[in-house]
């Protein structure tokens, strides 16, 4: 018997906030939008809804869940506000990984200070994890239970919609597609731009698992392919 699940699952992106901007690691910092992420997820807010539920039949439903950390929950909330105050439902599953001792310090700084572990690190060798950051492979398992339990909780009639970051993301969704037990180190992916916003659909075989397929990656509002996306407010 087939498990009942949803059309389709978004994973999208937070806007920018003064970390983006500043090329710190966010990690867990809990800090809020700053105004152009403001503005830019007004944008993917409209785009999302334009795309996916205005064309859609008025009969059919959404799911908006995200993160509970601010960045993450504002996002979800502009689009929520797009569609007249759907409700949010905030997941710890969904935060961001912690990277440990290096939240919330500067790229640069990471690099002077710990120049070894910095390039593992960017090679996906693990350097990080000597400061206690989260394991790629325990923010893929959380990140795919949230979606199994969410994404069936519904029918075709629904489309779920998660507000994340962007490392979360990434790992998630090479756990959810596979490739992280072609490539364990999660380097398959590069890291998608702020606001923007992933599809995947589902393939039924009677008798199996719903196996998820990648649809659309790093897609945006039309507006964030000109120079105006990163434009200070």
């Amino acid at each position: 018997m087939t498990t009942q699940h949803v059309r389709s699952i978004f994973l999208v992106r937070h806007g920018r906030t003064s970390y983006n901007a500043a090329h710190k690691l966010q990690g867990q910092v809990d800090i809020p939008l700053d105004a152009v992420g403001q503005w830019q997820v007004r944008q993917t807010a409209a785009a999302l809804k334009d795309l996916y539920v205005d064309r859609r039949p008025e009969t059919d439903h959404r799911i908006i869940v995200c993160s509970d950390l601010m960045r993450a929950h504002a996002t979800a909330q502009a689009f929520a506000d797009e569609l007249g105050g759907a409700t949010v439902h905030d997941d710890v599953r969904v935060r961001e990984r912690s990277f440990g001792d290096w939240d919330g310090h500067a790229v640069s700084e990471l690099a002077e200070r710990y120049p070894e572990d910095f390039r593992s690190w960017m090679e996906h060798r693990g350097g990080e994890m000597k400061y206690h950051a989260e394991a790629k492979e325990h923010v893929g398992k959380r990140g795919v239970e949230a979606l199994q339990d969410w994404s069936t909780r519904a029918g075709m009639d629904t489309d779920l919609f998660v507000f994340s970051h962007g490392a979360w993301i990434s790992q998630t969704l090479q756990t959810l597609l596979g490739l992280s037990q072609i490539d364990p180190t999660f380097a398959s992916l590069l890291s998608m731009r702020n606001a923007h916003w992933v599809r995947l659909v589902p393939m039924d075989i009677e008798g199996q698992p719903t196996r998820w397929r990648l649809l659309d990656y790093n897609h945006g509002p039309a507006i964030a392919d000109t120079d105006e996306w990163e434009k200070e407010r």
